[in-house]
This record gives structure tokens, sequence and C-alpha cells, in this order.
């Protein structure tokens, strides 16, 4: 069975991420491993990291449950507000071949701070597995 880890935020709910995700699973069996960096969030330099952490929990288990609904094998964890970094956790912790594929999900080019920081570039530069990016047209409400 094919394995593929997804690593989203704002974009877990939108329609392009859903049509990636059956698009591998019309490829046959698979399971998605959800990996949702939190995002530190407030005003200025005050931010809560544990406040972060819980707004991200809440989107993945919305996430969750909501593909689990769309017939997905789905299960995921909250990573390090750093993408690259919390990909890297997760392979240490799985391995470098414990995944098919690593698929990106981002808000469009231009109001995606991933995108302005390179993440699909260096995660494809990090590691062997091959990496997807899907570009969400807008965060859905």
């Amino acid at each position: 069975m094919r394995r593929y880890l997804v690593v989203a935020h704002q974009t877990l709910a939108s329609p392009e991420l859903l049509s990636a995700l059956r698009d591998r699973l019309d490829r046959g069996a698979c399971s998605f491993h959800l990996l949702v960096p939190f995002i530190p969030a407030g005003t200025g330099v005050s931010w809560v990291e544990g406040d972060a952490r819980i707004e991200a929990a809440e989107h993945l288990e919305e996430a969750r449950l909501r593909l689990l609904g769309e017939g997905l094998a789905v299960d995921g964890e909250v990573g390090d507000s750093n993408p690259v970094l919390a990909v890297g956790d997760v392979l240490i912790r799985e391995g470098d071949d414990a995944f098919d594929e690593i698929i990106v999900s981002t808000l469009p080019l231009g109001i995606s701070r991933w995108v302005h920081l390179d993440v699909p570039s260096r995660l494809r530069k990090a590691t062997s597995t091959p990496v997807d990016h899907v570009v969400a047209v807008h965060a859905p409400a």
C-alpha cells in the first residue's frame, strides 16, 4: 500500500488538495499522514506557541474527520512551525523511505509564506522522496 505525507495548514480544506488526494486513491490502495505545521499567531513578536499548536491540532482534526468521511485512510500530527523541519522530524522518526510521495499544499504565489520561503524546492533538495506541490486557489473559510 502506498503512503503519502501531506503537508498543509491553511489549505487543508481546499478542493485542490482533496482532488490531489482522490487522484492518489484512484491509483490504488493508499494512506495519508497529515502533517500540520503550527503557524505562529499574534501581533508583533508576542505569540504563544501552545495556542498556535492548539489551533493547528483543531485544523488537523477537522481535516482528518472530513477526509475519513470521504473514504480516505488518514492520520496525522502537528509539526514544527517550519514545514521543512517538520517534514525532517517525520522522516527521521519514520525513515527516509517511509513515504512514496510528499504532497505540499500552499496558497498561491504572492500570498503564500511557504512559497515565499521556497518550501517545495527545499523539500525536493532535502529528500529523495518525490515532492508534489498543490496550489490552492484560496484558503477555504
